[in-house]
């Protein structure tokens, strides 16, 4: 799956890195399983629900390649 979503990067001119970072997300339930999971593809941004809820743009690239990579 990760190789599949590198390729996709890769198509866009983006680059692509596996890494791990905190938080949690639905993503969490299927990696536990040992399930294959990509995450941490969205736009960057922040007040995530609240009024002041924003993303950045330069970050929309990524969001797009995850979409493309569905």
């Amino acid at each position: 799956m990760y190789e599949a979503a590198r390729a996709v990067a890769a198509a866009m001119g983006q680059s692509s890195a596996e890494v791990s970072t905190g938080g949690a997300s639905e993503a969490s339930f299927a990696g536990a399983l040992g399930l294959p999971t990509l995450d941490g593809l969205g736009a960057d941004g922040d007040g995530a629900h609240a009024l002041h809820e924003h993303v950045l743009i330069p970050s929309l690239p990524r969001a797009r390649r995850a979409a493309r990579s569905a």
